[in-house]
């Protein structure tokens, strides 16, 4: 909405001020004029709240006797709901690769040992819950989902292992909810979901894998 601003102006002053006067005058009304203004300048032009990307390099790597890790995804985000992972300010197929990138390190590179990190799945999914309640507000429930394989191959004796990891969070908050909250709870869940994912497959390595760790004095005994 654009609003126009008409003033009438009556000045009675002596001629020896006049001039002064009329700066003055002048000048504080376009300064009345061109405040709104600037006011909605700064409010258009403001960002919207960014969220950094998450990093793992504060924890040691995983060193793995191979020669290389290739990161791969088969997660194809559909961009329709009920997925809505596209939505999220930090993405969860993104936030893999950071993992994959910041934990996992190559250390045999005489070896024909090869890694492969896959992303099966980084959806995250809307669904509404309706209130049957008076005076009770609608609710969205989220779940988010990462299943990731780390499959180890050999390149001489043909044989490989692999461990998979499925870690999911759930969020339900009111159907009402502005973006920047909605955003903020977002991030917090992502957060959490790679907190779960960081210990499980730090585990499963030891645990499936641990032949390829390099210094890794752990021995899995089947039954």
């Amino acid at each position: 909405m654009r609003a126009t601003l008409r003033l009438k102006i009556t000045v009675s002053i002596t001629p020896l001020g006049t001039q002064i006067m009329l700066k003055k005058i002048f000048a504080a009304l376009t300064l009345c004029i061109l405040l709104p203004a600037c006011t909605g300048m700064r409010d258009d032009m403001a960002e919207t709240r960014r969220y950094e990307d998450l990093s793992f390099t504060s924890q040691p790597p995983i060193k793995l006797k191979v020669n290389k890790i290739d990161i791969v995804s088969e997660f194809t985000p559909s961009f329709k709901r009920p997925n809505v992972e596209h939505l999220f300010p930090i993405s969860i197929e993104k936030t893999a690769r950071i993992w994959a990138r910041d934990r996992l390190e190559a250390v045999d590179f005489s070896s024909k040992k090869v890694a492969k990190f896959i992303i099966k799945d980084a959806s995250v999914t809307e669904e509404v819950i309706s209130s049957n309640e008076m005076f009770s507000q609608d609710r969205v429930r989220y779940k988010a989902r990462l299943i990731v394989t780390l499959r180890i191959t050999d390149g001489d004796s043909l044989s490989a292992a692999e461990t998979s990891i499925e870690a999911w969070r759930e969020l339900t908050i009111n159907a009402n909810t502005d973006i920047d909250e909605k955003e903020r709870y977002w991030n917090g869940m992502v957060n959490k979901l790679f907190t779960e994912f960081n210990r499980s497959m730090e585990t499963n390595i030891d645990q499936y894998l641990n032949m390829y760790v390099e210094g890794n004095t752990y021995i899995q005994e089947y039954n």
